[in-house]
């Protein structure tokens, strides 16, 4: 038995199931995989990485299995080593080249099978009893016992919110996950919160709302990952890059193939690298643009080439992000009051409420370089049939 000191849970103990798996390869690789992509270049200290969050999940998991007397000791085992190796299939800057690597490959960051099938990670399970297709299983979310990793109100969300925010400095961060943990139970084959931890479960759907607009979605961090998404595919459909392999690579050897090419993904790189980014020609929520906007997802290579050529410019020079309607799956948690089963938003006003409040969170943006901001904002809005909006401002739009 080793014990570590981590800065959010304290220390945390590794056993003889628990270290060999980190020495291998792959949970390695996770040290070299930032867990916040870009967003160092808005939070300067948001340089954590995927392998200590991933030995939080296992930690967090280590005390929920252990007070839940009705799950055997094989099985926490399973959950602990799928706590720890639920990381393993993100690719380079984790969210960032995920819809990337999906589109090409049609395989999420879940998708573990291939990588646990075979090799030392499958030997050391193996040598321990336990069936790596079971915790591929467990960490899809696929099994009961793996809605503690991957699910509504799961280890997995306590450990990143909380982590998140100490290394981006937010103070957004407050939830309880002791309590939510100590009133976590099994209920029916459903993971269910009992009602002594309503407060908490809130507590942890504030803290996600709270940091969307501040972390996840600040638009300098969108911007970036954006231009990094863009130069990415850009190697890709030169075939300088195999998205099979992206998904197993790190964050510097990325950086270093983008920087070496001597078109489009290496300007981009360079503008990364002196933080020259592009800038936000219009960046507007649903209210501004309507529903229909959405029909444009998969195609905005097309809608760049449009508004260039009203502008007379290089598409290159334009960038549309659209992200994907707000989902809050935590709403959907079960809550035990009094033995009857009820969903968290039904149970929790607070929480009914930001169901709305998240859908006013999404924006979508045009970016382009600062020389044809205006004129590329004007076209933008007319493509879109953008309406004038009242002029609101949060701190979060406020230029740097």
């Amino acid at each position: 038995m080793k014990v570590i000191r981590d800065p959010i849970h304290g220390y945390i103990e590794l056993d003889e199931l628990i270290l060999p798996l980190i020495d291998t390869p792959q949970v390695q690789r996770l040290r070299r995989i930032k867990q916040l992509g870009l967003s160092n270049l808005v939070y300067p200290g948001a340089n954590h990485t995927r392998f200590e969050h991933s030995l939080g999940v296992m930690h967090l998991a280590t005390m929920l299995t252990s007070q839940i007397d009705s799950i055997e000791n094989e099985e926490k085992e399973e959950l602990r080593a799928a706590a720890l190796l639920h990381d393993i299939g993100h690719g380079p800057l984790s969210h960032a080249t995920e819809n990337l690597i999906r589109h090409y490959t049609r395989e999420r960051h879940e998708d573990v099978k291939s990588i646990l099938r075979k090799g030392e990670i499958s030997e050391i399970l193996e040598d321990n009893g336990l069936d790596p297709m079971t915790i591929a299983a467990h960490i899809k979310g696929e099994t009961d016992l793996g809605k503690i990793v991957n699910s509504e109100i799961d280890v997995d969300r306590m450990d990143y919110l909380v982590r998140d925010a100490h290394y981006t400095g937010v103070a957004f961060g407050l939830v309880d996950y002791v309590r939510l943990i100590h009133e976590m139970r099994f209920y029916e084959n459903n993971l269910v919160v009992n009602a002594g931890g309503l407060k908490a479960a809130e507590s942890l759907l504030v803290s996600r709302f709270l940091m969307h607009p501040s972390v996840y979605y600040h638009h300098v961090s969108r911007i970036a990952e954006t231009m990094f998404t863009r130069a990415v595919k850009h190697l890709i459909d030169k075939g300088a890059l195999d998205p099979f392999k992206l998904r197993m690579m790190e964050d510097d050897q990325l950086f270093e193939l983008i920087r070496a090419d001597d078109d489009y993904a290496g300007k981009i790189a360079k503008r990364l690298d002196e933080r020259r980014l592009y800038k936000r020609a219009l960046h507007v929520g649903h209210e501004v643009v309507g529903e229909g906007v959405m029909r444009y997802r998969g195609k905005v290579e097309r809608v760049e080439a449009e508004i260039a050529d009203m502008v007379g410019i290089d598409s290159q020079e334009i960038l549309i992000d659209i992200p994907k309607r707000p989902e809050i799956a935590e709403m959907k948690a079960l809550i035990n009051m009094n033995g009857k089963m009820v969903r968290l938003d039904e149970a929790s006003n607070i929480v009914a409420t930001l169901e709305k409040a998240h859908f006013d969170n999404w924006k979508m943006g045009v970016y382009t370089i600062k020389e044809h901001r205006d004129a590329v904002g004007k076209a933008a809005r007319e493509f879109f049939g953008a309406k004038k909006e009242t002029t609101q401002y949060r701190f979060s739009d406020i230029e740097e």
